[in-house]
């Protein structure tokens, strides 16, 4: 993998640069949807591409579970699997076996767990994590992590951040497969020092980018951005920062001012199957009766297949009617929208009015940058 820095935001942290992968580049920042089975929900390779999706992710937690890495690898490996063309990443699955399963033990080695399918007990150490991800074939891997809950103690994440640390050199030792890049994972709870602490013992492994992870767990915006600041600043400006699992379009906005390269988040899928549509005015929420005869498109400043062809009263109809359909043409809406939020920003960042885009970002939705950071 490489990255590239093409260009820095002259009224902000921001930056535009590019990814090179052997399965093809994208331009960051970027937002990765997230085909956690193998599978972006509802659509299929050719919608995410007319969508303009560069990269997807897949959650190494699950496949592991169903159909197993095994499967997947005799079947050509993720990309021939999924048929999907373009890079691929792949998270460790310590969050999902932190967050799911329902019976975890956590030591030196690894983590045992029940599976959250059936209840059947698994182990997944560091060289497990890779040894997986190296059979999925992803292009982009992470190294396994211990992920605390929110809140939690001093001792607590402290212990966690010394997990991470010692499980990152084992997976930088374990790495195998030539291609792959691996990214570490800054653990250290809403603790300053313990953030500062993470991110220098990962920097002096070499990995090829860096995720901030444990953050959009319930904390607040504003501490949540203290973290992103204050971690950026122990990260190298020649490496690819991953904001993990965030989040809002107001989120990214403000996560791209303060340097983050690239994110994911379910958000645009999940809202979709649950009727809640993004607009470049804020949230609808299709299932409202006064568009029971609404003839207008979701955004009439929207190009998406669905604002192209159907009417609010005709989405509203399907979803009302649980037809499969209105989850198929939500999705393809949401996932347009955040991608072309992506490219709007990349653009505002190249012609140095990224601050000027972001308070018109505002003004649409009925707030000022203010009274958004404030809510």
């Amino acid at each position: 993998m490489e990255f590239q820095v093409i260009h820095k935001c002259r009224t902000s942290q921001a930056r535009a640069g590019e990814i090179r992968t052997s399965h093809g580049s994208f331009e960051t920042p970027v937002f990765m949807p997230v085909g956690t089975q193998g599978s972006v929900k509802a659509v299929c390779p050719e919608d995410l591409e007319n969508a303009g999706a560069k990269i997807i992710l897949a959650n190494t937690y699950h496949l592991y579970l169903r159909p197993g890495h095994e499967v997947i690898e005799r079947l050509g490996g993720l990309h021939g699997f999924m048929n999907w063309p373009g890079p691929i990443l792949t998270d460790s699955g310590g969050f999902q076996v932190y967050s799911l399963s329902r019976l975890r033990t956590i030591s030196e080695e690894g983590v045992t767990f029940q599976s959250h399918l059936d209840g059947s007990r698994h182990f997944i150490s560091p060289e497990k994590a890779m040894d997986i991800q190296k059979a999925l074939g992803a292009d982009i891997i992470m190294a396994f992590d211990e992920c605390a809950p929110y809140p939690s103690d001093y001792e607590y994440v402290l212990n966690s951040v010394r997990l991470t640390s010692l499980w990152a050199r084992r997976c930088v030792e374990q790495r195998e497969k030539e291609g792959q890049a691996l990214f570490g994972i800054v653990q250290g709870g809403m603790y300053s020092d313990l953030r500062e602490m993470s991110a220098k013992e990962l920097v002096d492994m070499g990995f090829d980018g860096y995720a901030l992870g444990g953050l959009s767990v319930g904390e607040d915006r504003e501490t949540r951005s203290r973290v992103i600041q204050e971690t950026g600043g122990f990260l190298p400006e020649d490496k690819p920062v991953y904001l993990m699992g965030v989040g809002t379009p107001e989120d990214l906005v403000e996560a791209v001012m303060l340097g983050v390269d690239m994110f994911d988040c379910v958000m645009p899928t999940r809202n979709a199957r649950n009727g809640t549509l993004f607009t470049s005015r804020g949230r609808l929420t299709i299932k409202n009766a006064r568009y029971a005869e609404d003839s207008r498109p979701i955004d009439e400043n929207c190009g998406c297949y669905t604002c192209s062809r159907f009417s609010r009263a005709y989405l509203r109809h399907l979803f009302i009617a649980k037809e499969i359909l209105a989850y198929r043409l939500n999705t393809i809406h949401n996932l347009y929208y955040y991608l072309g939020l992506m490219a709007e920003i990349r653009q505002a960042i190249s012609e140095d009015s990224l601050t000027a885009y972001r308070n018109e970002f505002y003004r649409l939705r009925g707030k000022d940058v203010v009274e958004q950071l404030s809510s």
